[in-house]
């Protein structure tokens, strides 16, 4: 025994002190920051070089400590280029858990692939990505990658952590330009995190961090970007798509915009105009003009992704969209407005975050070359019509969770304007249920209900219209978990997306929804719309809690009772009130064996501190014990 152990001690001196060479091991990882984590960051520094208005050079090393397979998402190892961006060095060094170096990674042996499927104009963008499968875990991926670009109005918005279950060890950011190009930050929740700021001078801006612990994800947080440090960088003074630009004002940057990058991309062929005036008529007013313009896009054209930082911002011209009948955002937006010109229809590029999880909005008080998505806005009055020119589906003018309620710069001819996009209010977001359902003596379920939705939850609910047979069956069987042996019989979808309302129409039945036990049998009443879930119990909770949208549910169901029972219990009517929302429930008992159950609840959108988080979740508790109110008959 004494000498397996001297044998162990001795391999175990040699790991470690091979490892000394660069202190990759693990075993120099704070226990601190292996707590919730899937992957440490033992160092992500990078240094910024902007030479001149057109010239930015970026230098990356980032060492990674993954700790499991859900570590794996952390390592960030690709870059994207183009014409205006070359790599000029990337690199990646695989050590085990002891620091000793398992494998070299060379440029030769990152994939390289277009970053946009489906396109051939595209064919310059692409992204080179590492793509290592470990064979055994913990490991370390040292990455190395060195870019440069003539584009200086993309300056990347440094995050001091990546997100969730990751840490860091330290983390560095320098960076150094001339003092006549306006470079401008705005640093983000610096609060709490260990962060120092090094140097800031008219010439070099540089932070240091270290030692910042996993964070746990929490249900019902803000995004990540709303919770973590980070830094936003700009140039008043900058280079786009070979053009020089201004970013003093979001009047003059807009204005820039549009006459340096847009100007000239909106020509179409002379047959193509000529058709779009013919299947516009004699029609005048210019909603109702865009509206058939924008069915035209619909049907002609299909979106293709281009990744975040790859194609600029100059979008392609309208005449190849026109002959291709593809193109990203920018691209289908531009040739949705030349589409527009051509019946005297105005219309402006809008420049925006597009994300359904997270309202993003663009930082008014920072000018500077933000967002990743584009619209088009359409004059009507005092405000706009919305449309989305990448989706095929859309009714006209619908914006859904993906763009509503966000500041966003809108590009017009005089300039650039930040506007807000349509808020749905919080009880127009409203699903309406309607019903009959009729209880055998056995307890056998068979049913109808309609379900009319709107606002929001209209997008929510028009996934299903997409859905194989076999896929939609799944999609009800498990909005309907709480009903065993469900079958479905006909399913009828109406999409009405002149009213932007859609129905769906069902008739379902089920064996053995009420419990049959001696002369007794029990059912809950509320068989269609019950409170999926309860909210999650977070001891010792550290961040805010965030309801983004609000919404609106009401139900009537009529429940045919078996012959030869009587009501024994019926549920008492209740009320809930409260910062969050209202709720309330009745049980009616009418002649003929039949009772009518009805139901609303609202949710109302609003932000919250840590501490009222528990509320919420008595709130939901509450609503869901509930929503599983019985009803006892009796054999007479």
């Amino acid at each position: 025994m004494k000498s397996l152990y001297f044998t162990l001690i001795f391999l175990f001196s040699v790991l470690f002190s091979s490892a000394q060479k660069n202190n990759y091991t693990i075993l120099t990882i704070a226990d601190s920051l292996k707590e919730n984590a899937n992957a440490v960051v033992r160092l992500d520094q990078m240094d910024i070089t902007i030479a001149s208005q057109r010239s930015m050079n970026l230098k990356i090393q980032r060492v990674v400590t993954v700790l499991n397979e859900n570590g794996q998402n952390h390592i960030d190892a690709y870059q994207h280029y183009d014409k205006s961006t070359s790599i000029k060095n990337i690199e990646a060094i695989v050590y085990d858990a002891f620091g000793n170096e398992i494998k070299k990674i060379k440029r030769k042996d990152f994939r390289d692939q277009s970053a946009v499927s489906g396109s051939t104009l595209f064919s310059d963008n692409r992204i080179l990505f590492l793509n290592y499968t470990p064979t055994t875990y913990p490991f370390t991926i040292v990455y190395n990658s060195e870019v440069e670009t003539s584009n200086t109005a993309f300056m990347p918005q440094w995050t001091f952590l990546g997100g969730n279950y990751v840490s860091v060890e330290k983390c560095v950011l320098n960076v150094s330009f001339p003092n006549n190009l306006g470079f401008k930050k705005k640093e983000f929740h610096f609060s709490g995190f260990n962060i120092q700021k090094t140097e800031d001078s008219d010439t070099k801006l540089s932070y240091s961090a270290a030692n910042i612990v996993a964070q746990k994800r929490e249900d019902y947080s803000p995004s990540s970007i709303d919770l973590f440090p980070s830094v936003m960088m700009g140039l008043e003074k900058f280079h786009l798509e070979g053009v020089d630009g201004n970013a003093s004002t979001w009047e003059a940057f807009g204005k820039w915009y549009g006459d340096k990058i847009l100007n000239g991309t909106t020509t179409l062929p002379d047959e193509t105009k000529t058709k779009i005036k013919e299947l516009v008529g004699n029609e005048k007013d210019p909603i109702k003009k865009a509206k058939i313009i924008y069915d035209f896009v619909q049907k002609k054209s299909r979106y293709v992704s281009i990744q975040v930082g790859i194609g600029g911002w100059k979008p392609m011209l309208a005449s190849d969209v026109d002959r291709l009948g593809y193109g990203d955002c920018k691209a289908l937006s531009n040739y949705t407005k030349a589409l527009l010109q051509a019946v005297d229809v105005p219309s402006y590029n809008t420049i925006l975050y597009g994300d359904s999880h997270n309202k993003l909005s663009i930082q008014s008080d920072f000018v500077s070359m933000q967002g990743n998505h584009m619209i088009l806005a359409v004059p009507n009055g005092n405000d706009y019509v919305w449309l989305e020119c990448t989706s095929q589906d859309d009714p006209f003018g619908y914006q859904g969770t993906f763009t509503d309620d966000r500041d966003v710069l809108v590009v017009k001819p005089e300039g650039g304007e930040i506007v807000r996009t349509k808020i749905y209010e919080d009880k127009g977001n409203v699903q309406k249920d309607k019903g009959i359902y009729t209880l055998d003596e056995n307890g056998n379920f068979s049913g109808s209900l309609s379900i009319v939705s709107e606002g929001l939850q209209y997008s929510h609910r028009t996934r299903v219209e997409h859905l194989q047979p076999t896929e939609k069956e799944k999609h009800y069987k498990n909005y309907w978990e709480n009903i065993n042996n469900l079958k479905l019989g006909k399913i009828s979808l109406t999409n009405d997306k002149e009213n932007i309302r859609f129905t769906e129409d069902l008739q379902l039945n089920a064996t053995g929804y009420g419990s049959v036990s001696g002369n007794k049998m029990i059912f809950v009443i509320n068989s269609f719309n019950q409170t999926k879930g309860n909210v999650k119990r977070i001891r010792n909770r550290k961040n805010p809690f965030e309801i983004q949208r609000g919404y609106w549910h009401t139900d009537e169901i009529e429940v045919n009772l078996p012959a030869g029972y009587a009501v024994e219990f019926l549920p008492s009517n209740y009320e809930l009130k409260g910062k969050f929302g209202e709720y309330k429930t009745e049980v009616i008992k009418n002649a003929n064996n039949k009772i009518t159950y009805k139901r609303s609840m609202f949710v109302a959108k609003g932000k919250y501190s840590n501490t009222e988080y528990d509320e919420y979740r008595l709130f939901m508790e509450q609503i869901s014990r509930n929503d599983n109110a019985k009803v006892i008959l009796a054999k007479i």
